[in-house]
């Protein structure tokens, strides 16, 4: 990024630069300098483009937004979430609220926290599953509803946003499973989005859950609607909802979301090499049969044992950990949960228990301009 032109020339911008550097300096900033000065300058290319005024107010409230988000969530950064989506028009009475609120206790019993949109319905069956001290809310400011539900509305683990976009981007990024309920155009909107996010690799690999009362034809419905319209017309691929969970069980749903985060902790991209931590090392056994049943996901080369690369030490990034790599061909994004989920059932995988809980992704620069530690 650098700062635009001007009747000041390029000496201009130098100094113009030189004058952010220290005013970032000047206000304290002491870490990811470069990503601090670089925002300051886009807002000043802001002020020096065409956005009129509408465009710099959408700009700046996306911004403040996300920041007291992120502020809000910091002291959870190690906590692992789920993020439980749902109608905000379900009533007590009704069947899917009890299943929720099972879903979530079940969960927070594991030492998981639960998001949801701090509204009604689903949003509140969750959080009264999960109990105050575990629920996290993020809220969207409409004008037909008086504010957040009862559970979290004088809580200090609740932050109100006027954007969906802002809104749906925390929901998402801050939470290492989903849990998806029958709703409206809201909920069909969050889970094509986590659907999307998986298919394409823009999202680190998670699990995904399609919850529905027993005798349910929700998510059912919307399964026959990919398979016969999506599916048949080439528009989504033959395997794409092989990464979900579609049941009307709270215990499969739990065992799901543990399951996935059994052995595989996290990934990170250095190069054009993945990098794929785990909690208990592969024999060499196992790490010859994933590569001859895989190795149709890489470029080049094997899948391989690997201690921590460079980037890896030099970071001080979970160095710990075993490791196995392989040169991914980036149009097999998509299939990762494949490779994961047979990393998770290899017989040196631990037990299964509610002590493994999914390393926070963080997304990073690196050699293919995108990477996750």
């Amino acid at each position: 990024m650098s700062i635009g032109g001007g009747p000041s020339g390029p000496s201009g911008r130098d100094e113009l630069r030189a004058e952010v550097t220290e005013l970032v300096a000047r206000a304290g900033v002491t870490t990811n300098l470069d990503l601090i000065e670089s925002m300051v300058e886009t807002a000043i290319e802001l002020g020096q483009g065409n956005a009129d005024r509408l465009d710099l107010k959408i700009a700046r409230a996306a911004l403040v937004e996300m920041s007291e988000a992120f502020e809000m969530f910091a002291p959870y950064d190690n906590v692992p979430k789920v993020t439980i989506f749902g109608s905000a028009r379900v009533i007590e009475t009704q069947p899917l609220w009890e299943l929720t609120r099972s879903v979530a206790a079940s969960l927070a019993e594991q030492g998981w926290m639960v998001v949801t949109g701090a509204g009604p319905g689903i949003m509140q069956a969750g959080m009264e599953g999960a109990g105050a001290a575990r629920s996290i809310g993020v809220r969207i400011r409409l004008p037909f509803e008086s504010g957040a539900n009862e559970v979290i509305a004088r809580d200090p683990k609740l932050v109100t946003m006027r954007y969906f976009f802002t809104r749906k981007l925390m929901l998402v990024k801050e939470s290492s499973a989903f849990v998806c309920m029958p709703g409206g155009f809201g909920t069909l909107d969050e889970t094509l989005e986590l659907l999307t996010l998986q298919q394409t690799g823009k999202g680190v690999p998670t699990p995904i859950v399609l919850l529905d009362v027993k005798g349910g034809t929700y998510w059912h419905g919307f399964d026959r609607f990919i398979r016969q319209e999506l599916m048949s017309r080439g528009m989504v691929s033959s395997d794409d909802l092989d990464r979900v969970l579609m049941t009307d069980s709270v215990d499969a749903t739990r065992d799901e979301v543990l399951t996935f985060w059994r052995n595989y902790h996290s990934l990170r991209w250095v190069g054009d090499v993945l990098v794929l931590r785990l909690r208990s090392a592969p024999t060499p056994t196992e790490v010859a049969e994933l590569d001859r049943t895989f190795n149709w996901m890489c470029t080049s080369g094997h899948i391989q044992v690997s201690g921590p690369l460079g980037p890896e030490r030099a970071g001080h990034d979970v160095e710990h950990l075993p490791r196995i790599t392989l040169k991914l061909d980036q149009r097999h994004v998509g299939s990762l949960h494949k490779l994961i989920r047979a990393i998770n059932a290899l017989p040196s995988a631990p037990p299964l228990t509610g002590d493994s809980s999914p390393a926070q992704a963080e997304v990073t620069e690196s050699g293919n301009g995108r990477g996750v530690r």
